[in-house]
Order: structure tokens, then sequence, then C-alpha cells
């Protein structure tokens, strides 16, 4: 399968983020079944806001696989540092290698990235395989309600919290 990034265009916005929402809903439900309470807004994991604020703010990628949508990914660049923002992968096509090929894609297009960081929630079992084992980050650290994010207002509580990924690249 070739899978390669294409700029997001601004027409394809609104696709990308309720894809983006049904990828991130898909592993929570896969955890949590139907009884999640881990919603920003009514029924999303990521509410639209958060998307549209992420897309803003770095540079957002289409994945496609073979030409086709398969997912897509939001990075903001700063320095030699690198944050992951969003990276997601159609729950049809998970397992595939997709989401790795698109990382390799993203290291391949940003060489002057020393430092790449991301953060999952603690429930995504999946995601931390998939940086941990798939793609070489490490976990750094885990933000809960006695260790709060530097970014957060409101500390998360027990059952929100979050792991905190860095990848160094080689020199």
């Amino acid at each position: 399968m070739k899978v390669e990034l294409c700029p997001l265009e601004t027409e394809d916005a609104e696709e990308f983020v309720t894809d983006n929402q049904e990828a991130f809903n898909y592993g929570a439900l896969e955890e949590f079944g139907v009884r999640d309470t881990h919603f920003e807004e009514d029924g999303q994991i990521i509410s639209r806001q958060t998307i549209l604020d992420c897309i803003g703010e770095g540079q957002a990628f289409r994945i496609l696989a073979d030409g086709r949508k398969a997912g897509g990914a939001v990075i903001r660049l700063r320095g030699s540092r690198g944050s992951l923002e969003l990276l997601f992968v159609s729950p049809a096509l998970h397992s595939r290698g997709v989401g790795h090929a698109a990382w390799l894609e993203i290291e391949k297009r940003f060489p002057e990235v020393k430092v790449w960081e991301t953060c999952t929630p603690y429930f995504e079992k999946r995601n931390i395989h998939f940086y941990v084992n798939r793609c070489g980050f490490h976990i750094v650290e885990f933000f809960f309600s006695r260790h709060p994010g530097p970014d957060s207002a409101d500390a998360p509580s027990e059952e929100d919290g979050f792991f905190r990924f860095e990848k160094r690249m080689p020199r």
C-alpha cells in the first residue's frame, strides 16, 4: 500500500474533522463501550473546535493510502522541536501499516526536527503500542490530577489522565 501526505485543502476541512472524530470515537468505544464519559462535546471524544484549533495552529495533512483518504495528521513546528498534534487513521484501515507509514513520511518531510512530542489518553492502548513499539517514542510524563499538564487550567481527573511521549531523532 502506497501511503502519502498531502496538505489539507480548505474545502476538505469539515470531512477531516468528522473523519478524525470517527477515528477517536472508535478507540474510546472499543475500550469503554457505550458507557464512555470521556466526551469533550455531545457524543464526541474530541470536539470539532479542538480539531479546528489544531488545524489553525499547525500544518494539516491528509493521509492517502493508494490514492484514497485514509486519515490525517496535524503537526506544529517550533525550531528543532515538532509536536504531533493529531494523527488518525480510518478504523477500516487499522493494523495495515498506514499510520506507521504516515509517521515515517512525517519524519522524512521534516528532517530539521530533532525532538518530536505527542500525547495520548491513558486508555488508548493501541496508541501507546503504536507510539512506543512501532514509532520509537518514549513515555516521558504522565498527567493526571496530581500532576497536571503545563497548559491545563484544570487538572485532569484520575480517569482522564494522559501520557506525553518524546522521540529524539538520531543525529
